[in-house]
């Protein structure tokens, strides 16, 4: 564990907290001492995390919300400040994979729909904590992938690795833009890791048509021979949000077992 001073009393807002790496990030960062904002669009899967934090003795707070709303998001950032009087961390974490399908046959609404929520939902996630946030400083976390940065050999990927590509360029702008507030912006670009986001995922029934093999004798994530988990997510949340990385910003950090580097 980090010396829980670098994260004792802060105040974390996480989107998507509700499961999978947001759900992991949560409890990592209520072991170290913070308190934490639950945002999420399942109110069930809200009341389970807040019930384990609970148990295990942190606080926190659960609000649904849709991060495509911009009038849900200024309510989840709301209840934060209001709870605790301030914002301390930021981790923009909420996303779909969305529909697979070629370019030709993907519906205008499918293509809007993955965008809206990774890329608009990430602008408004930011946007609206900076009021929160430019008086003391902070820092601000994005979960973009190895998609759009490393690896585009996905068929059927486009909408979702233009939205994570988005979300890169986004990081680096709003890390200049918010530097002279002491807000530090990076982002993480997990690869395999096992979570639900798989549910989120239609594949179109033409999108075998345009797939290109790809065979690893080996296997393709080298350093574990499996995907990643949550947990090891959540770490490097943890680092970004403490002050060990108090001069890192502007920065992807990718967090793959190097499976990216095969692709």
């Amino acid at each position: 564990m980090l010396n829980n001073h670098n994260l004792k009393e802060k105040v974390a807002v996480i989107t998507g907290a509700g499961s999978g790496i947001g759900r992991a990030a949560a409890l990592r960062l209520v072991s170290e001492g913070a308190n934490v904002c639950l945002l999420d669009i399942h109110e069930n899967d809200l009341n389970t995390v807040k019930k384990q934090i609970e148990q295990e003795g942190g606080n926190s707070i659960a609000q649904k919300c849709d991060i495509t709303s911009p009038t849900e998001i200024q309510k989840g950032m709301k209840a934060a400040k209001n709870h605790w009087g301030k914002i301390d961390i930021v981790f923009a974490n909420a996303g779909i994979a969305g529909e697979l399908s070629p370019i030709e046959t993907m519906e205008e609404n499918d293509w809007d729909k993955t965008i809206n929520t990774n890329l608009r939902g990430t602008f408004l996630t930011v946007k609206y904590a900076i009021p929160y946030m430019k008086d003391h400083g902070g820092s601000i976390i994005i979960t973009s992938s190895v998609s759009g940065s490393r690896i585009f050999s996905q068929a059927g990927f486009s909408a979702y690795s233009t939205s994570k590509a988005g979300q890169l360029a986004f990081m680096k702008m709003a890390a200049l833009e918010l530097a002279n507030y002491k807000i530090r912006v990076n982002a993480i670009c997990p690869g395999a890791i096992k979570t639900n986001i798989q549910q989120s995922i239609h594949h179109s029934s033409d999108v075998k048509n345009i797939e290109i093999p790809i065979v690893f004798p080996k296997g393709d994530q080298p350093l574990e021979h499996g995907p990643g988990t949550s947990e090891q997510v959540a770490h490097l949340v943890t680092f970004l949000a403490s002050d060990l990385s108090s001069h890192i910003t502007g920065t992807e950090i990718f967090i793959d077992g190097a499976e990216s580097l095969l692709k």
